[in-house]
């Protein structure tokens, strides 16, 4: 289409600036820089049942020999789709149900 076509008249047509153009041209060549940390994201996504979260992934990735940032995996971690599971917070009872026998009473009321 765009041989057809010169491309000022295409982008003129849909209103687009020639920059922004170019812009998402060249973006869509790049190679993902953090294609190698999202694996390792997975990997120990995966390797722990979803139990982990973004500061322990952290710490797991650092100890595998990546330098990152926990804002970084927060943010890959959101683009991958992954949340850790959240434990519910155990509320303490003391009822152990009905332990004892309650006492007659011994003044009836009189009617």
């Amino acid at each position: 289409m765009v041989t057809e076509f010169p491309l000022d008249i295409l982008l003129n047509i849909i209103k687009l600036a020639r920059s922004t153009y170019y812009y998402h041209l060249k973006k869509l060549n790049q190679v993902d820089k953090n294609q190698s940390i999202k694996v390792e994201i997975q990997a120990i996504y995966d390797e722990h049942k979803g139990n982990y979260g973004y500061r322990r992934i952290t710490l797991k990735l650092r100890n595998r020999g990546f330098v990152v940032n926990q804002k970084k995996v927060q943010r890959l971690m959101k683009l991958l789709g992954l949340s850790s599971q959240i434990r519910r917070k155990h509320k303490y009872s003391s009822y152990q149900g009905e332990v004892g026998k309650k006492a007659d009473n011994p003044y009836p009321t009189a009617v």
